[in-house]
């Protein structure tokens, strides 16, 4: 019988660095898709505050504690990173997305210019600070990005991972070879 190994989908693809940017791999140990019942949004908001210090998340934010994060990916829904999902049991619909996406992590003075050729949202710190989620295109792939205190988080489905790859190491050559 064959032996599988699990391997990240940024095996042998990552750390880059070009000029002053860097691509890694930020895969948090746990992904969960959170979903609140009709009318249980306190309760799940309650649950998340006793169990790991956070709340729901307004739409375009995300919140953390730790290592615990919730980010905002769409109307009604969340991703809660790394923290047991135990306690929502019975007030959220529940998926397990751990192996569903591929995170990774743009950092450098210039992450924002960078990720901005790629995607269509306003990216300056007076825009998208702290705290910022927001699920959008990653010029031709779905991604949710995250303000970090470095640079920003891009979760992108985990069978796109090789081609954001390329994307953004395209543009960060580019920018590499301006500076």
């Amino acid at each position: 019988m064959a032996e599988l190994i699990a391997l990240s989908a940024t095996e042998g693809l990552l750390p880059l660095t070009h000029g002053a940017l860097t691509l890694a791999g930020a895969a948090p140990d746990r992904i969960t898709s959170v979903q609140p019942f009709k009318g249980k949004e306190a309760a799940v908001t309650k649950a998340l505050k006793a169990a790991h210090g956070l709340g729901f998340p307004a739409p375009g934010r995300a919140l953390a504690k730790g290592d615990a994060r919730i980010l905002w990916t769409g109307r009604g829904q969340a991703f809660l990173l790394n923290a047991d999902p135990a306690p929502l049991a019975g007030l959220a619909a529940l998926t397990d997305q751990t192996d569903a996406w591929a995170t990774l992590r743009l950092t450098g003075p210039a992450a924002d210019q960078a990720l901005a050729r790629l995607v269509p949202v306003d990216l300056r710190p007076a825009a998208f600070g702290a705290g910022s989620a927001i699920r959008t295109g990653l010029n031709h792939m779905m991604a949710v990005i995250a303000r970090v205190d470095d640079g920003f988080d891009i979760m992108v489905f985990r069978s796109m991972a090789a081609t954001a790859i390329h994307e953004l190491e395209t543009v960060m050559k580019s920018l590499a070879a301006r500076g």
